[in-house]
Order: structure tokens, then C-alpha cells, then sequence
């Protein structure tokens, strides 16, 4: 084992008792809850989608409320959260109510993570020197420069959404750049998944199980590849802008980003 990893365990013992247990229980759970439930709540579009649509004036408040608490609390993935939306409210209205939970929810996991951590994960990330740079980048540059960061880093659609929250929280991001970049770069994937759902329900199926059932595979498959396809271009440009920004590899020509820039 490395000298630095050594560091870094000693740094984490150090760490008040029950603020090493919590983060190690919510970063446990923000990695391995989300994709379980979504995986649930997908197979419950049918049901789901019948509940909400049974509240035409207090639905999409629902929703909204929901899909915050569920996100901030790294219980439900957002992809699965944008698909129910898209899939009751359609693509325009859903991307909408996505958009707010997602902020919402982004705040909730933020404050969240900033009051179990108390800033003590920063001497982990600062041990370790990508991670260091990184959060220098974000923690110490102008709002401006953080709010593209951020924006940068929220834009591939692999991005995890709870972790990340907890990371950033723990480092000390300020809360205004950190929601606005979401937003920005959350938006584009919020927007293709609300929308092929919107597109999914659009066929009149009641669930995904009945959709398999009218368009059989291949049509099915013809719709993941559509959006896999728009999902990779959006991951493929966030790599470049990413690697170019110093955040992923070494760009071209260039060294870490200036945190003062």
C-alpha cells in the first residue's frame, strides 16, 4: 500500500466517529439504491403514471415534490424520474417538472451532504492530487468559472447525480453556481429522456411491459438505439469539453485549469 494511501486512511480515522459513519452509509447507499429503484419504478410506469394522472390539479406539484425529495435524498435515479414525467406529462410539460425536481432535489442532497460532512472530507479529497486540483477549481475559482465546472461535469449523461451532491457538498461548493450548472447541464438529458418517453406513451401503451408487447423487440430496440445514440453525443461532446477544461486526462497544449481564472 501506498504512502498515500496510508494518508488517507489515517485522515479518514480522524474524522469525527459519527461523521465517518454517516458518509460511509450515504455514499454506500447513493451508489447502490438508485439503480435498483429506478429499475422498480420503471416497471411501475403503468400504476404510477395512473396515480398521478388521477390528479390533474395537484399532479405535477406532486411529481416535483417527489422527485426532489427521492434525488436529494439518493433514493431514485433522475433518468427514471425524467421517464415517468415524460411518459404522463409529455415532453414539454415533463422536461418542466423534471427540470424543478431535479433543482430541488440537487439542494436537498447538497445541504445534506455539507451538514453530515462539516467540511471534514476535504483534507481526503486534498490528499489525493487530481482530486485536489479538481476541487480547487471549483471551491476557489470565480462563481463563473465554478458555474462552468460544474456544468461541465453535470453534462454526461453517466454523471452520477446523488454522489456527486455528496461530493460537492463536502467540498465546500458554493450553493448558487453549483445549482445553475446543474441546471445547464443537466438540461439536454433531461430533455431526450423526457421526450423518447413522451414518445413511448404516445403509442397508448398503459406500461413498458405493454409497449414490449405492441412494438415487440426490434421496435423497442429501435427506440433505445435511437436515444442511446443522442445519449452518446452528449457524452461525447461532455469529454471534449471536459478534457479540454483539465477535468478528464490532459488536454492538449494546456495544464490543470487556473483556479483563479
Amino acid at each position: 500500500m501506498t504512502n498515500q494511501s496510508h494518508e488517507l486512511i489515517d485522515r479518514f480515522h480522524h474524522l469525527a466517529p459519527w461523521r465517518r459513519k454517516a458518509v460511509f452509509v450515504l455514499g454506500a447507499l447513493w451508489i447502490t439504491l438508485p439503480p435498483l429503484m429506478g429499475f422498480w419504478l420503471i416497471a411501475q410506469l403503468g400504476p404510477v403514471g395512473d396515480w398521478l394522472r388521477a390528479r390533474p390539479e395537484s399532479g405535477v406539484l406532486l411529481f416535483i415534490a417527489c422527485f426532489a425529495v427521492t434525488s436529494g435524498i439518493g433514493v431514485l435515479p433522475t433518468y427514471a424520474q425524467a421517464i415517468l414525467g415524460g411518459w404522463v406529462f409529455g415532453a414539454t410539460t415533463g422536461s418542466a417538472a423534471a427540470m424543478c425536481g431535479l433543482i430541488a432535489g440537487t439542494a436537498i442532497g447538497f445541504f445534506l451532504a455539507r451538514f453530515i460532512s462539516g467540511g471534514a472530507i476535504v483534507s481526503l479529497v486534498d490528499a489525493n492530487p487530481r482530486g485536489a486540483v479538481i476541487r480547487k477549481a471549483l471551491v476557489e475559482a470565480s462563481q463563473r468559472r465554478t458555474f462552468f465546472l460544474i456544468t461541465l461535469l453535470r453534462l454526461p449523461p453517466n454523471s452520477p447525480f446523488a454522489v456527486a451532491n455528496l461530493a460537492m457538498g463536502a467540498a465546500g461548493v458554493r450553493p448558487l453556481p453549483l445549482l445553475a450548472g446543474t441546471a445547464i447541464g443537466m438540461l439536454p438529458r433531461t430533455i431526450v429522456t423526457c421526450a423518447a418517453a413522451a414518445t413511448a406513451a404516445s403509442t397508448g401503451a398503459h406500461d413498458i411491459q405493454q409497449l414490449v408487447v405492441d412494438k415487440g423487440w426490434m421496435g423497442l430496440a429501435i427506440g433505445l438505439g435511437a436515444l442511446l445514440v443522442a445519449m452518446m453525443v452528449i457524452a461525447a461532446v461532455a469529454k471534449k469539453a471536459l478534457r479540454s477544461a483539465g477535468l478528464l486526462g490532459e488536454a492538449t497544449g494546456s495544464g490543470p485549469p487556473d483556479p483563479n481564472s
